[in-house]
């Protein structure tokens, strides 16, 4: 009794209380890497699948913060255990973050999209900068002050179309266009097709049904309409550009990414998020394509808006 006293005056713990605490890591750790590795698995009721699925890269923050219990716990068990969310989070998100392919640098289109905010103070500021970028091709959403976006890009990008709140403006004609119904009850999204130097570029611009916590039947309809106007869409080479309200990491987008590349997978580094556009957690922002080679792709902190501008370059 007295040993004990001694040790823990001079700041030591029960072995049996510094076990226990192994034993809650043990268990958090394995929890972790099911969670990491079955997300798909959890019921989408009232949205809570696509929560998940939305926020599972974050869940590697967990793994570090693990492994520093371990090492406070002293526990050699608790630490290799801590080693399994890693490997789960490293085999599905380690490729994010390694150089993308090298490609030969023939990019012949390059494409932007930028979620403006509704409200925007300066509208102007926000495309000026993406501009700065110089893309072929600009898509905007929540377009509420067209006035004020049109000295920014006209001069550049002589060419424009635009539906409700999307936009579209190209240094290229734009052979027609259209309004696409995705479910909302008014258009939200437009088709162009864009006369490009090596020849006609569908694209698309859309801004799908938002998403809260337990509601997000809408979006989901919005997601499924449009994948269904992509698969009739008889275009060889395509792109959507858009905020889809969700990341390519949510099962609601399936009836999408099934049909299209991501070109923030295939040719940028990172997650890309893009929301909110101060300390970005996720990646509702897109450029989708088809029958095209990305080059590159990346973000830009654009101001004045909530949202992150996304970026690629292709080649025919």
């Amino acid at each position: 009794m007295t040993g004990q006293m001694v040790d823990e005056r001079a700041g030591g713990e029960p072995a049996g209380r510094r076990s226990r605490r192994g034993t809650i890591v043990i268990v958090c750790a394995a929890l972790l890497a099911v969670l990491l590795a079955g997300h798909r698995a959890v019921p989408n009721v009232r949205g809570l699948g696509s929560l998940v699925d939305s926020a599972v890269p974050l869940l590697g923050l967990g793994v570090p913060l693990l492994g520093l219990a371990a090492l406070l716990c002293r526990s050699r068990r608790a630490l290799l255990v801590v080693l399994l969310p890693a490997l789960v989070w490293a085999g599905l998100y380690g490729r994010a973050w390694l150089p993308p392919p090298a490609v030969a640098d023939a990019t012949v289109v390059r494409v932007a999209s930028q979620n403006l905010r509704a409200g925007n103070p300066d509208p102007a500021a926000t495309v000026g900068a993406l501009a700065g970028d110089a893309p072929d091709l600009i898509g905007l959403q929540e377009v509420d002050d067209d006035a004020r976006v049109a000295p920014a890009l006209a001069g550049r990008y002589p060419h424009r179309t635009a539906v409700s709140t999307v936009a579209l403006w190209s240094r290229w004609p734009i052979r027609e266009a259209h309004g696409v119904d995705t479910g909302l009850g008014w258009d939200r999204a437009l088709r162009a097709v864009v006369a490009a130097p090596e020849g006609d570029l569908t694209v698309y611009v859309v801004h799908l049904g938002s998403a809260r916590a337990g509601h997000t039947t809408t979006r989901d309809e919005t997601v499924a309409a449009l994948a269904g106007t992509v698969r009739a869409d008889p275009a060889d080479r395509l792109v959507v550009l858009g905020d889809l309200n969700t990341a390519t990491t949510d099962r609601a987008l399936d009836p999408l990414t099934r049909l299209l590349g991501d070109a923030q997978a295939e040719a940028g580094q990172g997650f890309g998020f893009t929301w909110p556009a101060e300390v970005p957690v996720t990646r509702p922002d897109h450029v989708l394509y088809r029958g095209l080679t990305p080059t590159r792709a990346g973000v830009v902190h654009t101001p004045d808006t909530d949202h992150r501008a996304v970026t690629a370059g292709f080649r025919w």
